[in-house]
């Protein structure tokens, strides 16, 4: 005997089915599979950190934010404190692994292979809608293209209830608001990008970073960024806006 089901137990049926695989495909990691070129600028992540040199840094689901973790490789002596010598030689360390043919140099070629293969996250632009889910801000008012770009302080804080914040590419991950950090390294435009200018950058971004003008950075005075924020919640937001 063949049993038919009505039209509204079959529709009940298949949105049953629907809601278990949506279940399933919940239950994956949050971040997915891995980004691979070509596959299109990847969503944010509250798990990214990038460093004031552009190095990322990605944390596991429920591990500490990756700050901490580039903290500690440029705090070199371990005492709590990131001076500029150490600072400087975290960028040179970075600048080593992207310059990949050993010639001094960071060509077009080398800058595209951090866009693509290093950091694909910066392709994109970071989109957070607030209640009313209505447009946009212009991307943070502390970028300024090659070179440009201010500390953060609490400004982070534009995400979440009355507006929305878009931001392209690093500008939601980093500490000093520049959507390409090693790009911005050169100042002129040439298309090369010697080790002195990107030190040159790091000067420039530390002396943003030493609000107090201590000559040393702690973890506990940078600011934090748009992510980290939006992670920890509106108390923290509201803590960082003042």
């Amino acid at each position: 005997m063949i049993h038919r089901l009505s039209p509204a137990r079959a529709l009940g049926a298949s949105c049953a089915g629907l809601a278990l695989f949506l279940a399933a495909c919940a239950s994956d990691e949050p971040d997915g599979p891995p980004h691979r070129r070509g596959d299109g600028p990847p969503p944010p992540h509250a798990s990214l950190f990038i460093s004031p040199s552009g190095q990322p840094f990605r944390a596991a689901p429920g591990e500490p934010y990756p700050v901490a973790a580039w903290f500690a490789q440029a705090d070199r002596n371990g005492d709590g404190r990131i001076d500029r010598a150490e600072f400087r030689a975290d960028a040179a360390a970075f600048f080593k692994l992207l310059d990949k043919n050993g010639d001094g140099v960071i060509d077009g070629f080398e800058v595209s292979a951090y866009e693509h293969d290093v950091a694909p996250e910066i392709l994109g632009a970071y989109r957070s809608a607030g209640r009313d889910g209505e447009g946009g801000r212009p991307p943070h008012p502390g970028g300024h293209g090659p070179g440009g770009g201010g500390p953060r302080g609490g400004d982070g804080a534009g995400f979440g209830a009355g507006g929305a914040e878009v931001m392209g590419g690093a500008t939601p991950y980093e500490l000093i608001s520049e959507p390409e950090p090693v790009a911005s390294a050169d100042r002129g435009m040439t298309g090369h990008i010697t080790l002195a200018a990107f030190l040159a950058a790091e000067d420039r971004r530390f002396d943003l970073l030493d609000t107090k003008g201590l000559g040393y950075l702690t973890l506990a005075d940078l600011p934090k960024t748009p992510v980290q924020l939006e992670a920890e919640g509106p108390a923290a937001r509201r803590k960082g806006a003042r």
